[in-house]
């Protein structure tokens, strides 16, 4: 995505709907001092443009029996263009694969796995992970506490 040109007031409506989705576009417009009318221009504006990606929910993990976390290691058996296009796919259709990130370093990429409980990880990374396509090799590192797990971008002040 190329770098957009947004200014002070859109970080301003930036801000506002990721502390709060659901607010109403009558009270960002009194927020962001603006009326009604431009400010919702300006969101309009701001999803076709793919800066704002999509609403959602912060659900609790545990309630919804997705409250153990692991991060997977893995390392592909190769990484030509088109083995990393077939494991990239094949990812996406993982709904326990919570993030994908492609790695610098001794292993390919790093997986954020949630799941209800132990057994059931184990179950998803014989049956589903390891047989990824192109998949070699994985570490699992099981997370004991989570300290911060943000979705909140920090944006900085823009003239």
């Amino acid at each position: 995505m190329a770098q957009l040109d947004l200014d002070r007031t859109d970080y301003r409506i930036l801000r506002e709907i990721q502390a709060n989705g659901r607010i109403s576009m009558v009270e960002l417009s009194r927020r962001v001092n603006l009326t009604k009318t431009p400010c919702a221009e300006r969101v309009k504006r701001l999803e076709k443009e793919g800066v704002i990606k999509g609403y959602f929910a912060a659900l609790e993990p545990a309630a919804v029996d997705a409250g153990h976390i692991v991060i997977v290691q893995v390392q592909l058996s190769s990484t030509t263009a088109a083995d990393l296009d077939e494991f990239n796919s094949a990812v996406r259709q993982v709904p326990e694969i919570q993030s994908c990130m492609m790695m610098a370093g001794g292993f390919d990429y790093s997986l954020k796995v949630r799941t209800r409980d132990i057994a059931s990880y184990r179950e998803l990374l014989g049956n589903v992970i390891s047989r990824l396509p192109h998949v070699l090799q994985t570490h699992t590192y099981v997370v004991m506490e989570v300290v911060k797990d943000e979705v909140v971008l920090s944006m900085p002040d823009r003239p």
